[in-house]
């Protein structure tokens, strides 16, 4: 049999996982009677709410005599070290790129890395169906990248394929018209060939990911290079600084459409899964007791962003989570750092808690939503950049490439805050009464941007954002312009009480709502923090006074998400983040406690 391993590879919603249903269902993966589900590949009940991809997973299918392994990867920046890994592992990677949007931030990273590795890509332009389609300068536009990103001759001679990946077709020109997606399948043949047969030479196999099964513990995914791999077999493991130790395979598995199927063996070229490597890791390189040849370490982009996951303290602590004391928070992260590679933990000065570390605000905000829906509780404070020192001592910290499409009329006032916010324009083009916007942005400008973003454009604009690197530190960059409104004491909300405090601000909660002391309920009008009574009834004088609070209208108060919590808080406020709701409240809830805190 012969072996092709691809990755389809792309920006956010440009249509990854559509693409590989489309392989699988035309495959015969899925059997008659069996319920289709859209982007099969997205197994993550987060994943299928928001439509993106998290984590890099694995299926195959069978064309000829080919069996042919597919990764879905995420498209997001902030899941970039699942990416990076994955695409070590295949022969070549299929550049998807909407026939409208054309190459975005994220293509331009996943791109790079594909070419810095020496693989030949295969550009599909999808979606062509749609009506304002620009195919032809969409192909145009990414092969400017392709030169920008200093392709060789060879890379430049990317094969081109149109399609539309929720039909299930794909077609060799833009007229010639096609049912099925074979044309794609027959160019990554043509485009690659088979992996050259190696099972003669001794076993060479790098982990490229992990995973964890409660039955049978970690699991090791990764590419056979040369040799067989064999379930039960003595092997020695090279890890990241050359160190070896032995250790035994237990169970062995490969991928069969959507499924791990255990083997007794697994050839070179493969995409095996081993058991039985408890603390087996990324990049590590197995090979036969005293004969195994370490490859090149993989090396996983460092956090840019932290923040404290602390021990839930406040008054409803406990009332709608199962999980919150320390260790069951630590227990919880450690489990996390079993697969999430791209997280870093450690733990406080105080005992209250853990300081995280990842890739971004959403990589964080997906492991909390995750927690939330276990039935973990905790506190949460502001995220913040994590600054360094480059080679001559200077201080640097993270920017993004930021693309911004927003109607023209609002452009002013989005160009004046990044401008306040030390971003820096690299580019800026008018589309149809929109325009595009591309700027060069530190990373702890954006923390909050994006809901400023919305209420400034009325929820027309579009952001997509990825890390460029490190930057000199850009100095101070203002922050919330607005201070909040704080309950000065435990109790339920009265529209009476909401009713007088509307003038003062933006409320956050609506009658009938318990609340406690220190809890914040609304942004403040003016710039300083105000505490206030939200639970104040009106003096009963008689009866007919008494119906009164039926007649108050009440604006519909801001909803919070995760993510916009997590943006909207400043360094002396929390989120409290419970499996049935998500607060806002400020660290130290008394009044008292909060202003001797100020004056240090």
């Amino acid at each position: 049999m012969k072996i092709i391993n691809i990755a389809v590879i792309a920006h956010v919603d440009a249509g990854k996982s559509t693409l590989v249903d489309a392989f699988l269902s035309q495959s015969g993966v899925f059997r008659n009677n069996e319920e289709k589900v859209d982007c099969v590949m997205d197994s993550d009940s987060i994943e299928r709410e928001r439509g993106i991809t998290i984590y890099s997973k694995n299926c195959s299918i069978r064309y000829k005599d080919y069996k042919i392994n597919i990764v879905d990867t995420p498209g997001h920046s902030d899941f970039s070290s699942e990416v990076e890994r994955v695409i070590r592992t295949v022969d070549t990677v299929i550049l998807l790129v909407d026939s409208i949007e054309g190459p975005m931030p994220q293509t331009r990273f996943v791109l790079q890395k594909s070419l810095e590795l020496g693989l030949n890509p295969i550009l599909v332009i999808n979606k062509i169906d749609k009506p304002n389609n620009r195919a032809e300068e969409v192909v145009d536009m990414t092969f400017d990248l392709f030169v920008d990103l200093n392709a060789t001759d060879k890379q430049l001679e990317f094969p081109i394929l149109y399609g539309i990946g929720k039909q299930g077709i794909m077609q060799y020109e833009l007229d010639q018209l096609s049912e099925n997606i074979e044309p794609l399948i027959e160019t990554i043949i043509k485009q690659v060939g088979e992996y050259p047969k190696q099972d003669d030479e001794p076993l060479q196999m790098q982990i490229s990911a992990l995973a964890y099964d409660d039955y049978i513990g970690r699991l090791g995914i990764g590419r056979v290079y040369k040799g067989i791999i064999k379930e039960g077999m003595q092997i020695q493991i090279a890890d990241n600084h050359g160190h070896l130790r032995n250790a035994k395979i237990g169970k062995l598995m490969n991928y069969e459409g959507l499924k791990q199927v255990a083997q007794k063996e697994v050839t070179s070229g493969d995409i095996a899964v081993i058991s039985g490597i408890s603390d087996i890791s990324i990049g590590e390189t197995i090979g036969l007791p005293n004969e195994v040849e370490p490859m090149e370490p993989i090396t996983i982009q460092e956090p840019t962003l932290t923040m404290n996951f602390l021990v839930n303290d406040s008054p409803f602590s406990g009332l709608s989570g199962k999980f919150v004391t320390t260790r069951h928070i630590k227990d919880r992260l450690e489990k996390e750092l079993e697969i999430n590679v791209g997280l870093k933990v450690e733990p406080m000065d105080t005992t209250d808690g853990y300081k995280v570390s990842g890739r971004g605000e959403l990589h964080l905000s997906i492991l909390l939503e995750n927690m939330r829906r276990e039935g973990y509780e905790l506190g949460v404070s502001k995220p913040q950049v994590i600054m360094k020192k480059d080679e001559n001592g200077q201080l640097v910290e993270p920017v993004e490439r930021v693309i911004i499409t927003l109607p023209e009329e609002h452009s002013g006032t989005v160009i004046n805050k990044l401008n306040i916010r030390r971003a820096q324009m690299q580019g800026m083009s008018p589309e149809n009464n929109y325009v595009k916007l591309e700027y060069l942005c530190p990373t702890r400008a954006l923390l909050g941007f994006r809901s400023e973003l919305i209420t400034d454009s009325h929820g027309e604009a579009t952001m997509v954002r990825r890390v460029e690197g490190y930057m000199p530190y850009a100095g101070e960059i203002p922050t919330r312009p607005n201070g909040v409104l704080i309950a000065q004491e435990k109790g339920a909300t009265v529209a009476y009480g909401l009713n007088s405090l509307e003038a003062r601000g933006t409320l956050f909660v609506n009658p009938a709502v318990e609340v406690y002391e220190g809890m914040i309920i609304g942004m403040n009008s003016r710039k300083e923090d105000m505490t206030v009574n939200p639970c104040k009834s009106k003096k009963l004088t008689n009866t007919r006074a008494s119906g009164a609070d039926d007649a108050i209208k009440l604006t519909p108060p801001r909803t919070f998400s995760l993510e916009e919590a997590l943006e909207f808080i400043e360094a002396d406020e929390l989120v409290e983040i419970t499996p049935s709701d998500i607060r806002l409240r400020k660290r130290y809830l008394k009044e008292g406690d909060r202003r001797r805190m100020s004056k240090h």
